[in-house]
């Protein structure tokens, strides 16, 4: 046996395929600064012609990694590994894989029906999946959600379309629901047009709808008001919260007494008798 013949071939492959290696490592990032490259080209070429970020951010995905399995294609076939095999095995593989993961294929077919019958569209605020927030991306299996308390959720795709959808985006207004109650001495005519006249002024309530102030029910303490002003969903909660805030103060301003459940305090009297007593109405401050 021959050692020095021996080293000199295994110097030699050992040199081929270091060779090899590096120059793979190299097409590897070179072909992901491409397709890096390439995408942003196109997500440009997107917003020049204005196609909706919905659609592009799913065409997108599945361009990337479409490319990326053509170039790990390209570098087995570098290294000299039958390709045609490797895609035969491949295919075997994503029939093998879909029908374990038969999940993943309907969350991969929903987000395509997603995109061909747009119930929602990145940038609308709904709530699906059991998620309430604002759309940031479609994705092929999956959707990203930013909830109101600023945290991002991933929703399974199959999850959305098999369940109901609310998107409070679709429609150009929304209704805010909020209530009044009054105490039972209060004139509710008076109160009503006392709140259509304040809430119509709250910035971003909408005067076509004008804001619905009426009788919603009646209890103990006396009527209950609905107030219902008409926003845009961006303005939801600043409407929401201002409408609270001027109930609160043209009540007071106008010196209703606070509402309270009539009920009696019993007090054993001197000769064992009880007294009752109705605890009397106090103004808003």
């Amino acid at each position: 046996m021959d050692l020095n013949q021996i080293s000199r071939v295994a110097l030699q492959l050992l040199t081929e395929f270091g060779l090899k290696l590096l120059g793979a490592i190299a097409l590897w990032f070179v072909g992901q600064k491409l397709i890096d490259f390439a995408l942003k080209l196109l997500k440009r070429g997107f917003r020049s012609q204005h196609v909706d970020p919905t659609i592009v951010s799913y065409l997108v995905n599945i361009i990337s990694v479409t490319l990326r399995i053509v170039l790990v294609v390209a570098l087995l076939g570098f290294f000299g590994i039958e390709t045609t095999s490797f895609a035969a095995l491949l295919a075997a593989a994503g029939i093998a894989i879909g029908a374990a993961w038969g999940g993943l294929l309907a969350n991969f077919a929903a987000g395509a029906f997603l995109i061909i019958f747009r119930p929602f569209k990145v940038g609308d605020f709904i709530c699906a999946g059991g998620v309430t927030g604002t759309v940031t991306e479609i994705g092929l299996f999956t959707t990203s959600i930013n909830t109101p308390d600023n945290v991002q959720t991933i929703v399974a795709n199959n999850k959305i379309f098999s369940d109901n959808i609310q998107n409070f985006s679709a429609n150009p207004y929304r209704r805010v629901d909020l209530v009044a109650q009054l105490h039972h001495t209060v004139n509710h005519n008076e109160a009503i047009e006392l709140l259509k006249g304040r809430v119509s002024q709250i910035p971003n309530v909408l005067s076509n709808p004008a804001p619905d102030v009426e009788i919603l029910e009646f209890n103990l303490a006396g009527p209950v008001l609905a107030v219902r002003p008409y926003c845009n969903n961006e303005h939801y909660w600043q409407v929401y919260f201002q409408t609270n805030k001027v109930i609160h103060e043209a009540f007071g301003e106008a010196g209703y007494p606070i509402p309270e459940h009539h009920y009696t305090v019993s007090q054993l009297s001197n000769n064992g008798a009880d007294n009752a007593y109705i605890q009397p109405p106090v103004a808003y401050q």
